[in-house]
């Protein structure tokens, strides 16, 4: 999946709830730079394999809501700017998830992380 909806800046809304994401482990820039979006529901998502989220959502601008509350990161190792220049996103809950793995990551100090 990776760079799947890249560049999609006029998308302003998707459902996703019928993907199957079981085999997936590349969700690198899967979203990034997709201005318009505003909110996305990835609670269907099967993210047990993934590995990188690196950039997923970088530079959603419009983004104000994401459900992640049914990932599974720990298998995650990658997720560098994982919400990096999401300025409308003001909070968001990550409480479930594992960073154990994670060795390339880096903060977005626009998000208040809950």
């Amino acid at each position: 999946m990776y760079c799947m909806f890249s560049y999609c800046s006029s998308l302003t809304s998707i459902d996703l709830s019928n993907f199957n994401t079981n085999n997936v482990t590349n969700m690198d820039g899967m979203f990034q730079y997709c201005s318009s979006l505003t909110s996305i529901d990835l609670s269907s998502f099967n993210t047990n394999n993934v590995t990188n989220m690196g950039c997923m959502l970088y530079k959603c601008t419009s983004l104000t809501r994401i459900n992640l509350s049914s990932f599974n990161t720990s298998n995650l190792t990658d997720m560098h700017y994982m919400f990096k220049g999401c300025s409308s996103l003001t909070s968001i809950d990550l409480s479930n998830f594992n960073t154990n793995n994670v060795t390339i990551w880096a903060v977005c100090s626009d998000i208040v992380l809950h």
